[in-house]
């Protein structure tokens, strides 16, 4: 391994790539977020529980077709760049979270829905006073699923001119520069653990310690 080629693709390469990279996460999971969240709430709602497995079926099909396909249909449709890989990206990502939003609030004791509705609270302040409270925990891991998947998914976006570490690893398969892949992987790897980590943190401090598991 060449040590002028390692540093090369760690200090010159890797801050911009890994920018890009950190930008398509940021962007998609955000977008997954505010489309699922109220998605899986109104699929939990009395009027619309009905369409609920329709539309779970549609993101599992969705979910199911592979990366790496979806990428290339969108180019056509949205050219090069980073908005088809977000788009494409993000096509994929809302099944976690509208699973979990789903399974999270259908999770919440109706004891405890009536108990509230008894002290005089709306619907409206039930749902976010109490429900999405409770079924919070379970959101957030879904929502760490779909970053995890983002992450490492990612990568392939430079194949369609989005850059990200996919840059690096594509670039080192090319130039037949082992240096460049280790690096590209390496930090993929790494920003997987450090949002698994930072998101299980974050679900395990909000998660009720009366419904915690040892």
């Amino acid at each position: 391994m060449s040590w002028k080629f390692f540093s090369e693709a760690l200090f010159q390469k890797a801050p911009h790539a890994l920018l890009v990279h950190l930008l398509i996460v940021f962007v998609t999971v955000s977008l997954a977020i505010v489309i699922s969240v109220p998605l899986g709430v109104l699929l939990t709602r009395r009027n619309y529980q009905r369409f609920g497995i329709v539309a779970l079926n549609i993101l599992n099909i969705l979910q199911a077709v592979p990366g790496m396909a979806v990428l290339a249909l969108a180019l056509p449709l949205f050219g090069l760049g980073l908005k088809p890989a977000i788009i494409a990206l993000l096509v994929q990502s809302l099944l976690p979270i509208v699973r979990n939003t789903i399974a999270g609030l259908l999770g919440v004791n109706n004891d405890v829905k009536e108990a509230a509705s008894g002290m005089g609270m709306s619907a409206r302040q039930i749902l976010l006073e109490v429900e999405l409270p409770l079924a919070m925990p379970i959101i957030i891991s879904g929502i760490k699923t779909t970053t995890v998947y983002v992450v490492s998914v990612g990568t392939l976006a430079s194949l369609i001119g989005a850059g990200g570490l996919g840059y690096l690893i594509m670039g080192g398969l090319a130039l037949f520069r082992f240096e460049y892949l280790i690096v590209g992987a390496g930090l993929g790897a790494l920003l997987s653990i450090f949002f698994d980590w930072a998101l299980s943190y974050l679900e395990a401090r909000i998660t009720p310690p009366g419904i915690q598991v040892e």
